[in-house]
């Protein structure tokens, strides 16, 4: 599999950002081009190797160089500003949030300037009425729910880590709820943007529905700043549910858990979150976060609702679970409870990097229909045996998604080689499914080789709308597209 070659391919080449500007090493017209971004910026401009080295990295395996320079804009018209400056130069442009990204998608493979949103961190309107909350790109969802406590709202879409809000709608990302509160495809309803020409657009207004023109607003989201840099979202809320109860259930096969999900999908039960831990991955939860859950294919639930409601759904849930083999349910009613066994299921990552410490995660992940899903988890761990390579599987059970957390030592060409045709061989597997190559990790450059493999023809007119939007194609290169 060619993503790590590649990557290390497109770092070592010089693009025509290096004859343009290399703030690090002074060659001619650095202390212009630098004097200028100051002007805008201060000491919200970063140009020093040591204040850039942090951006050459995000939460996966892959590695790129790093920027020229970073900015911390902190509105909109700094923004448009630092693009405009950025077409006039012919430089990159790289927007970034939090930097838990797992396909190198907010990482500068081509140079350039990477634009930090973090400081635009603002709530900037919460329209309880409409479930409404309008806020900067900068905003985190741990940020965004504590400013909503006594609200009676909340924001459910949780990919585990504390991740910008902006950065979740470039990735399209979803996690834990998503089988219940959908993606952020779902719960983006405008977003504000600067194209590359430094234009501001906002893609919609906040009706409940529009049929007016192209949905911009889809597009943009999963664009993985490829067609412009966020400045404001508009997203959804719910209301608090008014019962809150989570379980766990450890199963006999892979296929019996799967199966109790698909029977839940048909008898209509509401399910807030249904993950899958296997027993490798259960095995490090309970040496890591010293918890004693039986070392089998195991479930985690949650069901949100009111108080006959969920308790419908448990006794419904009960049934189906031991028609399937499922045995030791216990429930957590308390919300310590419950935070307790949640926050296992989010220390899966630091659980298997105690497996092997000196092993670094390569965290990767595939989606295919529900139906397909436990042949396809079979499969791929037969494969993950055969190869040797440790490698747990954790699950959103429930909308067909799960990851592999690969432990590999990258000083090892062999053993890299052996991860990288493992990885393959899941995402062709997930393919041949009509499943995905990525169910919420977004494209970024770890996984372009895959990207014509799913989609075939249809690359040509994604190809057409990020020329006719970056016709110079300075908006976040090397990503998504080659």
């Amino acid at each position: 599999m060619a993503e790590a070659t590649k990557a290390n391919q497109t770092n070592d080449n010089p693009s025509h950002l290096d004859q343009k500007m290399n703030l690090s090493t002074g060659e001619p017209g650095t202390e212009t081009i630098a004097s200028e971004l100051a002007a805008i910026f201060g000491d919200r401009m970063i140009t020093t190797e040591a204040g850039c080295a942090p951006y050459r990295k995000d939460e996966s395996f892959h590695v790129a160089r790093p920027p020229h320079a970073v900015v911390q804009p902190e509105n909109a018209e700094e923004i448009q500003e630092m693009v405009r400056w950025c077409a006039r130069h012919r430089m990159p442009i790289v927007p970034r949030g939090a930097g838990t990204s797992l396909e190198g998608n907010c990482l500068a493979v081509c140079g350039g300037i990477c634009i930090d949103t973090t400081r635009m961190n603002s709530v900037i309107a919460v329209h309880q009425d409409d479930f409404h909350a309008v806020v900067q790109p900068g905003v985190t969802r741990r940020q965004l729910n504590n400013y909503l406590k006594g609200s009676g709202l909340f924001f459910p879409i949780d990919p585990g880590a504390d991740a910008t809000l902006g950065g979740m709608a470039a990735t399209r990302a979803s996690g834990t709820n998503a089988v219940l509160y959908g993606s952020m495809r779902e719960n983006v309803v405008n977003i504000e943007l600067v194209l590359a020409d430094g234009s501001l657009i906002r893609t919609a207004k906040r009706p409940p529905k529009s049929a007016a023109g192209y949905d911009l607003t889809r597009l943009m989201v999963g664009s993985e700043g490829t067609l412009g840099v966020f400045t404001e979202l508009t997203i959804k809320l719910y209301p608090v549910p008014e019962s809150i109860l989570s379980a766990s259930c450890a199963y006999e096969t892979m296929e019996g858990a799967v199966s109790s999900v698909i029977e839940m999908h048909k008898y209509g039960i509401p399910v807030a979150r249904v993950e899958l831990l296997d027993e490798h991955t259960v095995g490090a939860v309970n040496r890591y976060s010293k918890t004693d859950f039986a070392v089998a294919p195991t479930l985690f639930f949650e069901f949100h609702g009111s108080e006959q409601g969920v308790r419908e759904q448990v006794e419904l849930t009960g049934e189906i679970v031991r028609e399937n083999g499922g045995s030791g349910f216990v429930w957590a009613e308390m919300m310590e409870e419950r935070n307790r066994m949640w926050r296992a299921r989010h220390d899966v990552a630091y659980a298997t990097k105690q497996l092997r410490p000196d092993g670094k995660i390569w965290a990767t992940d595939v989606c295919v229909p529900v139906s397909r899903l436990a042949e396809c988890i079979n499969e791929t761990r037969r494969d993950i045996d055969e190869s040797g390579i440790l490698a747990p599987i954790v699950g959103h059970v429930g909308d067909g998604n799960f990851h592999l957390l690969l432990m590999v030592d990258h000083e090892n060409d062999e053993e890299v080689r052996a991860a990288e045709a493992l990885h393959r061989r899941m995402v062709l597997r997930a393919l041949e499914m009509e499943g995905t190559c990525t169910g919420e990790h977004g494209i970024g450059y770890g996984k372009l080789d895959f990207l014509k493999a799913e989609h075939g023809d249809a690359i040509r007119p994604m190809r057409l709308i990020k020329q006719a939007l970056d016709p110079q194609g300075i908006m976040n290169p090397g990503k998504i597209f080659e």
